[in-house]
């Protein structure tokens, strides 16, 4: 009888066993517990980061052309103010050709690049005449590169030339009407950007610092000198945008 109870008992623990392992196949040995699960951490909402600084990796044109010599200018003194020494007159410059680099090089922010860059765009501005407006086109990748930067010190140096090149010739604002779709994005997305300092001095204004103030500044000057079709294209692009013409 002892022998047949241990066989019976044999067979019970095999079939239990059988049992459990048809439970666990697939679950890797999986437990359970009567214990609290832990609290899991809350996961962070992401961010947009559309006010970003965005690096460009791509080194500027202004950089490549200056370090081999090829740019007619150099840094000289007078006195301790630096300016722009040209070795070409402005007439005899290829403006198809240069103008572009030059506006490629405002985002420089190491010196001297940064320097000649910018004042030797603001010289060109100034002495271009007739010369600029066919070049138009060719500078939009330069302007839209700059400002899809985010950076605040370039956006703001390029919404200052900008406010010169519409003011350098005659037909450059209305020029600029078709390529609104490409520049104004950004104008949109940084023209409520002011700083809220209370009562204090926002010493930025003087400065010119202020990239709301200079994207205003822009828009209106856009306006002015864009011609009939300006302020329709503005407003198709900035909604927000309100007429200092019309007024």
């Amino acid at each position: 009888m002892t022998t047949l109870r241990t066989k019976l008992d044999f067979t019970e623990q095999d079939e239990k066993a059988v049992s459990l392992k048809k439970t666990l196949i697939g679950k890797g040995g999986a437990t359970s517990s009567l214990a609290a699960a832990l609290p899991k951490p809350k996961e962070k909402t992401p961010i947009a980061g559309a006010f970003q600084v965005r690096e460009v990796v791509k080194q500027t044109e202004f950089r490549r052309f200056y370090d081999r010599g090829d740019l007619p200018l150099q840094v000289a003194f007078d006195g301790a103010n630096r300016k722009v020494q040209w070795k070409v007159h402005f007439d005899k410059l290829d403006y198809h050709h240069y103008l572009p680099i030059f506006f490629d090089g405002i985002r420089e922010k190491d010196e001297p690049y940064k320097f000649l860059a910018r004042q030797g765009t603001y010289d060109l501005l100034a002495k271009g005449g007739n010369k600029i407006l066919p070049v138009i086109p060719q500078l939009i990748i330069p302007v839209k590169t700059a400002l899809n930067t985010r950076d605040p010190e370039i956006v703001c140096e390029m919404l200052k030339v900008l406010q010169r090149l519409v003011v350098s010739g005659k037909m450059i604002g209305e020029a600029l009407v078709p390529y609104y779709r490409q520049i104004l994005p950004v104008f949109n997305l940084l023209k409520n950007k002011n700083i809220n300092i209370g009562d204090k001095i926002d010493y930025s204004q003087q400065k010119r610092l202020n990239v709301g103030d200079l994207v205003d500044e822009t828009l209106e000057l856009f306006e002015i000198h864009g011609g009939e079709d300006a302020f329709i294209n503005i407003k198709y692009m900035i909604p927000t945008y309100e007429s200092k013409v019309l007024r």
